[in-house]
């Protein structure tokens, strides 16, 4: 596996070089750059043809001055993790780019198949996750999501093996509201402590650099919702365990034209008031990453008027989308799904241009 991890002289060593509008590179808990757009890998089938088309899209955003890529370890069957990894080693082989320079984050919770095993899935899950007691049935809610802690440890093993890197910069539990909606109050905090135990032990052994929460509706949810999940408890849990330097540092969450709950809705208690899960992150020094940009391509065409009058700067409306997000305050890196060529050029040469300042993005909905 590749040793080290993003760093300081790395990643700015990568900016420097780029042709980056001002404002496109943005810091990492206070520390590395990383820039304002960064490579998903979610959608696609388990197949070569989109295998390539993620590999050509890493270099494509190297190539524009892009140094995040975004997987989870169930995306694709694990397939998306490895063609990262392939490109990431190619790109380094041939000198374009160096381990230091590039900001690798993936997630574990559910539990994944291995499409490039010749078991069904069914069968690769349980003989490989549940029949050795990795994950316990028990601990298993919503028909494949766990949290248990040697089963965490153990997806942190895939991953980096999947990736090729030995330390990965961003380690996130994937959309534990699934956890939160199965249990009582007392005994999701319990696993999470549990969970947040093993992904402190991981950031002290140099397995991941930092860690944090990838999640659809729990940040976003009010108070009162099954699913909803808090910030500054969650501060607090990793604070228990590790004191003020815990590796706590990021939070992924939707953010797009059409669900911007992140910037409008009071969803989550800061203090004595509520304030929308943005601000919230800003208050408690955490790093956000938006999901879902383009919303699975509808926001790259037919967008209203008053978006092209407000980002004139973004020349077509996958632009446009893509501005929006990584324009709003709070906001550090917004992630764009592209498999192919064609999609990533378009998506990560906005790179060139600088953000919009926030306040147009909050105009919109004034």
């Amino acid at each position: 596996m590749i040793p080290g991890q993003a760093s300081v002289e790395g990643t700015r060593r990568f900016a420097a070089r780029t042709a980056a509008g001002k404002g496109h590179f943005r810091q990492f808990s206070a520390s590395i750059y990383i820039s304002s757009i960064g490579l998903g890998t979610y959608l696609g089938g388990e197949d070569a043809e989109t295998d390539a088309g993620y590999e050509a899209s890493v270099r494509l955003a190297l190539n524009c001055g892009v140094n995040v890529f975004d997987s989870a370890i169930n995306y694709r069957g694990q397939k998306s993790e490895r063609a990262i990894g392939r490109a990431l080693k190619r790109a380094f082989d041939a000198g374009e780019s160096s381990r230091d320079e590039v900001f690798v984050s993936t997630k574990g919770g559910y539990l994944p198949h291995d499409a490039d095993d010749p078991r069904p899935p069914k069968t690769y899950i349980r003989e490989t996750f549940i029949d050795t007691g990795l994950a316990p049935r028990p601990e298993i809610v919503a028909g494949g999501h766990c949290m248990a802690p040697a089963y965490l440890k153990d997806q942190v093993r895939r991953s980096r093996e999947n990736l090729g890197i030995e330390t990965i910069d961003l380690y996130y539990l994937h959309n534990l509201e699934a956890q939160r909606a199965a249990l009582d109050k007392a005994a999701f905090r319990k696993r999470l402590c549990a969970a947040a135990e093993v992904m402190e032990a991981a950031a002290d052994s140099g397995e991941i650099g930092s860690w944090g929460l990838a999640t659809w509706d729990g940040l976003r949810a009010p108070a009162e919702h099954p699913e909803h999940l808090s910030l500054a408890e969650t501060v607090e849990v990793a604070r228990e365990i590790s004191g003020d330097k815990h590796h706590f540092c990021a939070v992924q969450m939707p953010f797009n034209l059409a669900m911007a709950e992140a910037l409008a809705y009071r969803s989550q208690m800061i203090g004595q008031g509520k304030v929308p899960a943005l601000r919230a992150a800003q208050a408690l020094g955490l790093c956000v990453f938006g999901s879902a940009t383009l919303l699975q391509g509808r926001l790259a065409a037919g967008l209203p008027e008053e978006i092209d009058e407000a980002l004139p700067e973004a020349t077509t409306p996958a632009r446009r989308a893509i501005q929006f997000s990584r324009s709003a305050a709070g906001m550090t890196t917004s992630l764009v799904g592209a498999s192919t060529p064609a999609h990533a050029d378009e998506d990560f040469g906005l790179s060139s241009v600088p953000p919009a300042e926030p306040s147009r993005i909050t105009a919109l909905f004034a």
